[in-house]
């Protein structure tokens, strides 16, 4: 009688097939030898591999992928290579993208001895993540990704990091290791999510029932939750206006009425009298954080009653000052909520006025400011660069803006062209870390996933200089994106800063030489034009779009800085809460 020889294969391919059975469906990478068993592993699994020339932008990569499906993604970088990607790392953890990072590290055998590239990746990770582990045992590598799945995906989400060796990423293993444990089913299941309790939802329904001006802030948990529809349908239905938290623009879509703007008293003015006027602030999948400042005047007064509703305890932990928290899933509250047999139509239509007033005041001031740069006076101004991209997309197109001021400008434009009537398919910038460098990767993704549709990336000069030099990616890739640079010769958010703040009145170390952006993008194979006259950039931006290639529209911009950052150089503190 003969023992059937079992099938071996190494770590990495275990790996590989732990991913695929979740249903990875792509990674994304910078080849190394490191992750060589891996990379077969996919290769054997035909499952799509992106790679990079650097790992950040991998990281980037994944995680505007996972913002973009809200499905976790795969990053895998070697141990030097893990320390390129912690900037994406900490951008995944300020959204919550569910980025499950792999490192292919040092050897096991020799750990603590100096070995080869040898580095504490689980302890730098730690902080950053909601779940790092090292692999120490190959037969377990089904495990770690299970469990780190789950991490990824339970509760409130955010991005995980698994170490799995060298010397076990090499070595051989029974194909079927660690498969004969619970559970026995490893595929993506449904998520586990929080149903109120009974005695806790009555309270927090009957407060709002009774409000006479009540306000919702929605924030991350209800796009992870995948529920802005119940969002819509439940305001839209009770006449309730919806802002979103600073740093989240794209929750609800222009289509949804009660969507009114971002709660930021500086990007958004009228959110300011709305919130202070409300006596009941529903925060549904939000914080109690820095920008609501922990709940506290000057942003919610002492007089109005804020509401915490959040699907994760963890989540709930940071809301302590909350005088309602709710434990629940967004969809199970928004659901009840909507239930409501009541309306708020004139505290409604009131806020509406208030957009329409805003949008109307800075339409008259870019007709000032326009009037200077047709005599010749100045360049244009960055807020007339946003509205006017936004006037050549099409509704479904998808928006990408990074940078300082350029993202606070670009803020505005969306809600003035939202107003306007364009319905965009998707919004995407950095998160509430401000980490520059995001833009062109998030357009790749966003290309990447929505390739019939046009991805506009409106970047600072500097945003561009801090990350979009890997443009390359999109060239090797071959999904063209369109590529606006804000050029306003230099780190203008910081220098603008600096001249309030610093006694000569002066910037310091924050200028650039005159950069030929657009010649950039000429040499690597992709169209390139430069404008330095308004009335010359709709052509650009419609030639750049029908070039069907990668391209740039370099744009003399003026400095101008704006409401958010000139109310933090005046008080020296966080301004959307001032």
């Amino acid at each position: 009688m003969t023992t059937e020889t079992k099938k071996m294969i190494r770590g990495g391919a275990l790996l590989a097939r732990a991913f695929k059975e979740k249903g990875i469906d792509h990674a994304f990478t910078l080849a190394g030898g490191f992750c060589n068993p891996a990379l077969e592993g996919f290769m054997e699994c035909q499952m799509p591999v992106i790679n990079t020339p650097h790992e950040q932008v991998a990281g980037h990569l994944a995680d505007g992928h996972a913002r973009i499906t809200r499905k976790p993604t795969l990053c895998l970088v070697g141990p030097e290579g893990f320390a390129n990607a912690v900037p994406a790392m900490l951008e995944a953890w300020g959204e919550r993208s569910p980025v499950i990072f792999v490192t292919g590290s040092s050897t096991l055998k020799r750990q603590g001895s100096g070995g080869f590239k040898e580095i504490d990746d689980v302890a730098i990770a730690a902080p950053l993540t909601k779940y790092s582990e090292q692999i120490v045992d190959g037969s377990r590598i089904s495990e770690f990704v299970d469990r780190a799945w789950k991490a990824a995906t339970t509760g409130y989400p955010g991005p995980v990091h698994l170490a799995l060796p060298v010397d076990i990423m090499f070595s051989s293993f029974p194909e079927d290791a660690g498969l004969d444990e619970r559970p026995f089913d490893r595929t993506d299941t449904p998520v586990p999510r929080a149903w109120p309790d009974p005695s806790a939802l009555g309270p927090v329904l009957e407060t709002i029932k009774n409000a006479e001006r009540p306000v919702v802030i929605a924030g991350h948990g209800v796009w992870w939750s995948k529920t802005e529809n119940k969002l819509a349908e439940a305001c839209n239905k009770l006449r309730v206006p919806v802002y979103n938290v600073p740093y989240h623009t794209k929750n609800l879509g222009e289509e949804s009425e009660c969507y009114i703007g971002l709660a930021d008293f500086h990007q958004f003015h009228p959110s300011k009298p709305a919130i202070h006027e409300a006596d009941v602030v529903v925060m549904v999948g939000c914080r109690l954080d820095n920008q609501m400042n922990f709940g506290n005047p000057p942003f919610i007064l002492e007089g109005t009653k804020p509401i915490c509703v959040n699907g994760s305890h963890e989540e709930l932990d940071y809301n302590h000052g909350a005088d309602m928290p709710l434990l629940s899933d967004p969809g199970a509250f928004l659901d009840a909520m909507g239930a409501l047999d009541k309306s708020w139509d004139s505290w409604f239509d009131l806020q509406v006025q208030r957009r329409s007033e805003w949008v109307m005041e800075w339409s008259a001031h870019l007709e000032e400011e326009d009037a200077k740069h047709q005599a010749g006076d100045c360049k244009m101004h960055p807020l007339q660069l946003g509205v006017d991209v936004q006037a050549e997309m099409n509704d479904g197109d998808w928006l990408v803006f990074d940078g300082g001021n350029t993202h606070f400008w670009n803020e505005i434009a969306t809600n003035i062209a939202a107003k306007r009537g364009l319905k965009l398919g998707g919004i995407m910038h950095p998160g509430n870390y401000s980490l520059l460098g995001v833009g062109v990767s998030f357009g790749l993704s966003a290309k990447n996933v929505h390739p019939d549709k046009n991805v506009v990336v409106v970047s600072g000069d500097g945003a561009f200089l801090s990350g979009g030099l890997l443009v390359e990616a999109c060239f090797q890739e071959n999904p063209p994106i369109v590529v606006i640079i804000d050029n306003n010769g230099g780190l203008d958010c910081i220098s603008q800063q600096q001249e309030k703040l610093f006694k000569n009145g002066q910037h310091y170390a924050t200028d650039f030489r005159d950069i030929p952006f657009h010649t950039l993008f000429e040499g690597m194979g992709g169209f390139g034009e430069l404008v330095t006259k308004r009335e010359d950039l709709s052509g650009a931006i419609q030639r750049a779009i029908a070039s069907g290639k990668t391209a740039c529209v370099n744009v003399k911009c003026r400095g101008v800085i704006s409401p958010i950052v000139a109310a933090t150089a005046d008080k020296r503190d966080k301004a959307s809460i001032e």
